[in-house]
C-alpha cells in the first residue's frame, strides 16, 4: 500500500511539472522528467513483470535512474542490466515471481550467461592445434598476471621439517616453508610407511570451510591417500591456518592471498618434485570449493600436474566469490576466459569434475562438461575427462565425493584397487588433534623473529620485488 501511495504522489509531482502555472510554461527539460528515483523505478518494474521486490531502505536511499522508462525492456534480465547493473545492484530470486534487490556480485553470473560466454570461447579454436595455441596464450597471459616471473627470482631456504609421527601403515610430518623472505606456508606431509618403489603426489589444498585442513573429514581424505600408496600434502590457505600467525583472517580477501597461496603451492611442488622417492609423471591436485578453484589455477599455471580434480567448485556462471579465487585479473587474459576454460588446460591429462546439486555446480552437465568433453575428444580421449555429480548432495568434501576421489586416483595413477578396497572405505583412522598439525608450536612460540607481520609490511616487502597489489 506505501509503495502504491509513493506512485501515485510521484506521478502526480510529474503531471505538476510538466503542466502550465498561471500561464507560465515549465521548462521542457525530458532528460529530467524521465530521471526517477530508484524506488519509483523498483514499483515499475513491479506492475510491469508482476512481481514482489523486497529490499532494505538502505540500498534505495538517495539513488536515482537516469532515462528510467526508456531503460525497460521486454523481459526482466535485460531491464535489470540496463537499470540496476550501473547502479551496482542485481535481483535474486528468491521464489517463483519473488526477488530480493542485492549488490551486485561480480563473481556471479547467471547461468544463461556463462553458458554463452563459454560458447563464444569455443569459437577461438576448432581442433587441437588451435586450442594448443589458445592454451598457451592462456598460460603465459595468468603467469604474468600472477607476477611468475618476479617471483621465480626471489631465493629462500630450503623446507623445514618436523619428526614425523608414524602410525601402523602412514605417517604425518608437519612442515614450515619460507616462499618469500619472513612469509610461510605451513602444512602436513602424509606419506605411506612403506613405498615400494617411486610413489604419486597429490596436493591437498582446502576450501573456505570452518575448521580448514584440520577438520576430521579433511584428515580423513590424507590419511586414506596415504594408505593408498600417494604422499598427499595439505597446505594452509594465506591467512587461515598457522598464517593466521602472521596475518588477519581479514588478509584473506584480498587479491595478495591469491597470489601468495598460489606461490606457496608452486614452492611446495617445487619440494615434492625434489624428493627422489617422488614419481613426477603422478602429481595430482584436488581441492574442495575455493581450494577447487585454487587446485584449476595451479593446473592451468604449471604443466608438471598431471592430474586435477576440483570438487564444488568448477562454473562457467561463477567466478570464485573470495578475492583469493578472483582477485587477480587471470579471468581477463587473452581476451577473457572463465573456470571452465581455465580447467580445459590440463587436458589431455585426466581432470575428474565433482559438482553437487546446491550450489553453482548444479548444472555442471549441462554445458561445462559437455565442453570439456569436445576439447579432450581433440586429443582423441573424451574418457580421461569424468564428471560425478550428487544432486541430493550439498557444498562440501563429503564422503561420497571422497570416494569418487580416491576411485579417480587409484584408476589413473594404476594403483592396486582389490587391495585397496578396505583402505578407501576410511576404517580404522585416527584423527589427530589440531595443534599436532602446528609446525609453529600451539602457540606459535616457533614462528622466526623474522617473520612478516601484517599485510602492510607485506605490501612493503612485494613492491620491493616490483609487485604491486
Amino acid at each position: 500500500m506505501l509503495k502504491k501511495k509513493i506512485s501515485i504522489i510521484y506521478g502526480l509531482f510529474l503531471m505538476l511539472a510538466c503542466s502550465f502555472s498561471k500561464g507560465q510554461q515549465a521548462p521542457l527539460d525530458y532528460e529530467n522528467n524521465f530521471r526517477q528515483p530508484l524506488e519509483r523505478v523498483l514499483i515499475s518494474l513491479e506492475e510491469r513483470f508482476q512481481i514482489d521486490i523486497k529490499y532494505s531502505s538502505d540500498l534505495v536511499k538517495d539513488r536515482w535512474v537516469d532515462f528510467a522508462p526508456w531503460k525497460i525492456r521486454a523481459d526482466l534480465a535485460a531491464t535489470e542490466v540496463n537499470l540496476l547493473y550501473p547502479l551496482g545492484l542485481k535481483l535474486q530470486q528468491d521464489k517463483p515471481g519473488i526477488f530480493k534487490l542485492k549488490v551486485y556480485e561480480y563473481h556471479r553470473w547467471k547461468p544463461q550467461e556463462g553458458w554463452d560466454f563459454l560458447d563464444m570461447l569455443a569459437k577461438k579454436y576448432h581442433d587441437q592445434a588451435s586450442w594448443e595455441r589458445r592454451r598457451a596464450e592462456l598460460r603465459e597471459g595468468i603467469r604474468k598476471a600472477m607476477y611468475w616471473d618476479r617471483l621465480q627470482q626471489i631465493k629462500v631456504p630450503a623446507i623445514q621439517l618436523q619428526p614425523a609421527r608414524q602410525y601402523k601403515d602412514y605417517q604425518i610430518q608437519n612442515f614450515s616453508l619460507e616462499i618469500i623472505p619472513g612469509v610461510y606456508v605451513n602444512g602436513s606431509i602424509y606419506a605411506p610407511r612403506k613405498q615400494n618403489g617411486k610413489i604419486p603426489v597429490v596436493l591437498s589444498p582446502d576450501g573456505h570451510w570452518a575448521g580448514h585442513r584440520y577438520r576430521p573429514d579433511a584428515q580423513k581424505r590424507f590419511i586414506t591417500l596415504a594408505r593408498m600408496g600417494c604422499m598427499a600434502v595439505s597446505y594452509d590457505l594465506f591467512a587461515w591456518g598457522e598464517s593466521l600467525l602472521q596475518f588477519s583472517s581479514q588478509d584473506h580477501r584480498s587479491s595478495i592471498a591469491m597470489l601468495m597461496q598460489t606461490w606457496g603451492a608452486e614452492r611446495i611442488l617445487d619440494y615434492v618434485m625434489s624428493l627422489p622417492q617422488v614419481d613426477r609423471s603422478r602429481i595430482g591436485i584436488s581441492g574442495g570449493s575455493g581450494g577447487g578453484s585454487h587446485s584449476i589455477l595451479m593446473s592451468a599455471l604449471d604443466d608438471r600436474i598431471t592430474l586435477v580434480a576440483p570438487v564444488v567448485s568448477m562454473s562457467s556462471y561463477f567466478f570464485g566469490g573470495c578475492p583469493c579465487e578472483s582477485g587477480l585479473p587471470i579471468h581477463f587474459v587473452g581476451g577473457g576466459t572463465n573456470n571452465v576454460e581455465l580447467a580445459a588446460i590440463a587436458a589431455p591429462q585426466p581432470l575428474l569434475i565433482i559438482s553437487d546439486g546446491q550450489d553453482w555446480t548444479q548444472e555442471t552437465s549441462r554445458h561445462d562438461f559437455p565442453y570439456l568433453q569436445k576439447i579432450y575428444a581433440y586429443y582423441g580421449k573424451p574418457t580421461m575427462v569424468k564428471h560425478v555429480h550428487f544432486p541430493q548432495e550439498g557444498h562440501d568434501f563429503g564422503v561420497n565425493k571422497r570416494q569418487a576421489l580416491y576411485q579417480f586416483i587409484i584408476e589413473h595413477f594404476q594403483l592396486n584397487a582389490a587391495r585397496l578396497a578396505d583402505v578407501i572405505a576410511e576404517k580404522d583412522i585416527q584423527i589427530e588433534s589440531e595443534h599436532l598439525l602446528y609446525s609453529f608450536g600451539a602457540k606459535g612460540e616457533k614462528l622466526p623473529t623474522t617473520a612478516v607481520r601484517g599485510i602492510d609490511e607485506l605490501r612493503k616487502l612485494l613492491n620491493t620485488y616490483q609487485i604491486e597489489l
